[in-house]
């Protein structure tokens, strides 16, 4: 029923991160008007409204002009959906899910707001640090300085690599590191080390489509990887850290 009823929340919430992710950028209201069709403008109907079901009811198309509908807005509502779900079966302490569903529907409207308009909103990310402590304290106590320690430390490093290399690093990626840390703990490092290996190849990537001289100028959203990251960390990360400091090195 835990699972369940997660995985209808995240559905829920994750058709409002869609209005997140929409609205935010454009500095619109969050609340009003009603959720409307980018095409024709009609506001859609409560019954046209249903996380999933409606873009499947409808085949992917708005009931007033028949314009097609964005793919995004019923994925971003599945993975919502999953990784809640996933949050839930895979942890057993009360602080352990409410970090984990909290991190995984913040980072995902940033994942989306950055790769589409390359931008990290402080107005997700810093109350976003802000629940990430008032969450640990009221749930996890004990745990808290380990994860404050964590999101400073994190913090510290990607501003040092912003300063040497500031074309590459903006603040926002130093400030979404350093909120990621508040809710993973240590888990934060294999966070950091995965966005910077996709990250990379991504880079890579470009540069071996357009060539050194243009992929070198093609902006690449570190957010979305910093996302990615985070969720892999979430449910992978102490997995990751014992093979590395036992398996890989050796070590303990």
């Amino acid at each position: 029923m835990q699972a369940v009823f997660s995985g209808v929340l995240g559905a829920i919430v994750g058709s409002f991160l869609n209005v997140v992710a929409f609205r935010l950028p454009r500095r619109e209201s969050l609340v009003r008007p009603r959720s409307r069709c980018p095409h024709c403008g009609a506001q859609i109907k409560p019954y046209d409204n249903i996380p999933i079901l409606s873009y499947l009811i409808l085949r992917g198309r708005c009931r007033s002009c028949a314009a097609r509908i964005s793919p995004r807005y019923p994925l971003i509502e599945a993975l919502s959906a999953a990784l809640c779900v996933a949050v839930v079966l895979s942890r057993s302490s009360a602080a352990a899910i409410a970090l984990g569903i909290a991190l995984v529907l913040i980072v995902i409207p940033v994942a989306v707001i950055d790769a589409t308009h390359l931008v990290i909103p402080n107005r997700i990310v810093l109350p976003g640090a802000l629940l990430a402590l008032a969450l640990g304290s009221a749930l996890d106590p004990g745990g808290e300085l380990r994860r404050l320690a964590a999101g400073a430390g994190a913090g510290a490093l990607l501003l040092a690599i912003a300063l040497a290399y500031p074309r590459g690093m903006g603040m926002g990626d130093v400030k979404l590191i350093a909120m990621i840390g508040l809710y993973l703990g240590t888990g934060v490092v294999p966070a950091f080390a995965i966005a910077l290996i996709s990250g990379t190849l991504v880079g890579a990537l470009i540069v071996a489509r357009k060539g050194v001289a243009a992929g070198r100028k093609t902006a690449v959203p570190f957010g979305l990887f910093l996302a990615l990251g985070a969720i892999v960390a979430l449910f992978a990360g102490g997995p990751l850290i014992h093979w590395y400091t036992h398996d890989l090195t050796g070590a303990g």
